[in-house]
Parts: structure tokens; C-alpha cells; sequence
């Protein structure tokens, strides 16, 4: 039976003896279900803090209220100092696809979901590559798909290395970009020199044309007391848009809302998460909520009210939010979170963050990693066809 079976019990541990800076040290591997995960929030929350780069979908306030609708079958790859300090030195939350080719040919994939776009793993920034290759070692003989991984950046090079080490095969799938927040220089000039002269001008007026009806404010809620209603008032707005026509609307869907309820307001008590509204008397026209875990915070979800479309809004309350982000202390990126080339964000934050879909062969397996990367790639031929024709339909 192959690792990470849920079938298992609760906890699989063994040791790795492993090289980092010239050094044997000892890396422990542990697969843990949810509950177990539950009883070990403080040495995860310090782990998170502690991260080579951040994901603050894989942190606890938001990956244990995702848990009940989002995953189910998912089990956690988390390695351990084996020093007796027993500090959680990696975080990784697989799924065992065992027919994903329609073969039964077990993948692991990494866990992401509609609310939670991005998989890349929690690593001590003092071990990372020792633990990515024990974590790796682990699953020796298996096919491993980690969706959603940044192309650059710390974990990437790390990654690089402990597959280099270990000699494992790599292919890489869906490579897009989103829109990214990181400018190199002059902050606060920002949107000056991303919008054209023509676009600010008509922003202009458009934001005159709404302080002519009323009392035109932002309002940032940062503190607990105020959450409730903010995420009230995101809801409200998401649900009188296309989503609640769509019936994708979060509150639509009590189980939706119960998780971002639980998730943002667990954030929120660790000074993880703002909600902003552009705000015309009482009456909110857009809402946004922003994640955030140490130099990194993700712009997680927007929502504007479609009675005032043509003073667009979502887009001044993006603007509003892109200048409070780059003032804040201690940001140094965003990530939009958005489809790649989307029409809004994108002609806002010109900076780019690129992202793919990494298939490894943890060592030999018993099908050739060609015939693996073959069968992938047609899944993914065969899923963008079906996505066109149902786009065709509904069209």
C-alpha cells in the first residue's frame, strides 16, 4: 500500500538522515490526517512564521476551517526535527488521485481549491532543501503533482536543489501568469505610471460622479468587532451579483460561508486579514478582503455592486486598496489571485507572477515517467476541449 493512503492509520513516521549545509541532521516525516493536525497548531503556526515563503492558505486559521468542505482525502506530509526539539520543519497537504488517467495509477496531488489558488509548501527557511528532499525520499517509487507552484522564488530554488540531489525526474504543466504587487521602486507613484492618462482622467469623473450622490468613504476594518459586518456586507454584494445569479454566490451555500466566516475572522485574531469598502452613505458599492502572512498578502476576493457598474466601483475600490497596500509596513508583494490576463487587475499591477503545475517521479516507479507525462498531458488536452464546449453551450 503506497504512502499517504487514507486508509492508514492516523500517523506514519520514519527518519531521514539528511545532508543540510555540510551537516547530517535528522528529518522525521509524518503523515497526519486533520484531526492529529488539530492537536498540532502551535508547532505549525510556528512553522508558518518561520517559512521560507509564505502561503497563507497552508497556515491553520485557514487550511483547518477549508478542511471540512475542501478536504476531504487530503492528508499533510509534515517533516519534524528529529533533534528532540520536535519543531514541524515542512507542511505539505496531498491528495491521493487514483484515477486520474482512468488507470489506477495512484498520483499525489497537492491540495488547492477554488478558495485557495496557490500550493506552495511550508518549509523551515533554515532547512528547506534537506526538507524537500527527505519529504521527496519519503515518497520514493510514487508520482507526485504539486499544482499551482511559483516558478521563481525561494521555495522554487529549493526544490530545485533537492531534486537535483535526488536525481528525480521533473516535467512542468499549465505554466501561466497572474497579476502581481511588487514594485522594485517609487511605491507611491504607482498607479501613475501603470494606468494611462486616458483611464485616470475617466476614474476621475467617475469617482466625481459618485461623491455627487452622497457621502463617498473607505472603510478598512482590521480588528474583530468589525468583521461580522464587513463580511456581511462582501456577502450581501457577491450574492446581487453574477455569482448569485450563477448560484456560485458564498451565501448561497451555507457550508461556503461557514468556512470564510471561520477562516477570516480566525485571521483576523492573528492580524492576518482586512476588509475594505468603498462606501456611498451606508450603502457599500464594493468590498474586498486581503489575507496576509508576513512580507506576503494575497487580494483573495472582490465584490461590487452592479447598480453602479458604470462608475465602476470595484476598480476605484481597487485602486484605494493597491495605494493602502503599498504603504503598509512590512508588505513587499501581493498576489492578485486572479485568472491569468484578467481584464481588470491586470491593467492595474503590471508586475507578473508565474506560476505551474510540477509532475516528479519520486525515484523509479513501475510506469515509465514519459508514458506518465504523456497520459497528463492528454488529461489536460481533453479538460481544456470539455471547458470550451460547455463555455460554447452555456454561450
Amino acid at each position: 500500500m503506497s504512502v499517504l493512503d487514507h486508509r492508514k492509520p492516523d500517523l506514519r513516521s520514519h527518519g531521514r538522515d539528511v545532508r543540510a549545509a555540510g551537516t547530517a541532521a535528522r528529518i522525521d516525516i509524518r503523515e497526519l490526517s486533520w484531526s492529529s493536525l488539530a492537536l498540532q497548531v502551535p508547532a505549525w503556526q510556528g512553522l508558518a512564521q518561520r517559512a521560507l515563503e509564505a502561503n497563507v492558505f497552508y497556515e491553520p486559521s485557514f487550511a483547518l476551517a477549508a478542511a471540512p468542505l475542501f478536504g476531504d482525502g487530503v492528508r499533510a506530509l509534515t517533516a519534524w526535527s528529529g533533534d528532540g526539539r520536535q519543531d514541524m520543519l515542512g507542511f505539505l497537504p496531498l491528495r491521493s488521485a487514483r484515477w486520474r488517467y482512468g488507470l489506477p495509477l495512484p498520483v499525489h496531488v497537492g491540495w488547492t481549491h477554488p478558495f485557495a489558488p496557490l500550493g506552495t509548501p511550508l518549509v523551515d527557511r533554515d532547512r528547506a532543501d534537506a526538507v524537500l528532499q527527505a519529504m521527496l525520499e519519503h515518497m520514493a517509487g510514487q508520482f507526485v503533482l504539486l499544482p499551482l507552484l511559483p516558478e521563481t522564488g525561494p521555495v522554487a530554488a529549493a526544490l530545485a536543489a533537492a531534486l537535483a540531489r535526488t536525481n528525480f525526474a521533473e516535467a512542468r504543466f499549465g505554466s501561466h501568469e497572474r497579476a502581481l504587487l511588487q514594485p522594485a521602486r517609487n511605491r507611491a507613484d504607482y498607479l501613475n505610471r501603470t494606468i494611462g492618462g486616458g483611464k485616470r482622467k475617466e476614474l476621475r469623473r467617475q469617482r466625481r460622479r459618485l461623491a455627487e450622490q452622497g457621502a463617498l468613504r473607505l472603510l478598512t476594518c482590521r480588528e474583530r468587532p468589525c468583521v461580522a459586518e464587513a463580511l456581511d456586507a462582501f456577502l450581501t454584494l457577491e450574492g446581487k451579483g453574477w455569482k448569485g445569479r450563477a448560484g456560485m454566490a458564498a451565501a448561497l451555500q451555507p457550508t461556503v460561508a461557514t468556512f470564510m466566516r471561520r477562516a477570516v475572522t480566525d485571521l483576523f485574531a492573528r492580524s492576518q486579514a482586512r476588509i475594505d469598502r468603498l462606501v456611498l452613505d451606508d450603502r457599500t458599492l464594493a468590498a474586498a478582503i486581503t489575507l496576509r502572512s508576513g512580507e506576503a498578502a494575497w487580494f483573495w476576493k472582490i465584490a461590487y455592486d452592479e447598480d453602479f457598474a458604470r462608475h465602476s466601483p470595484g476598480v476605484q475600490l481597487a485602486c484605494d486598496l493597491t495605494d493602502a497596500l503599498l504603504a503598509e509596513p512590512g508588505v513587499h508583494r501581493v498576489d492578485s489571485c486572479a485568472t491569468a490576463d484578467h481584464p481588470m487587475i491586470n491593467r492595474l499591477w503590471r508586475e507578473r507572477l508565474a506560476l505551474s503545475d510540477r509532475l516528479i517521479a519520486a525515484g523509479k516507479t513501475a510506469i515509465p515517467f514519459p508514458v506518465v507525462t504523456a497520459l497528463d498531458s492528454a488529461r489536460r488536452r481533453a479538460t481544456s476541449l470539455a471547458r470550451s464546449v460547455r463555455d460554447t453551450l452555456r454561450g
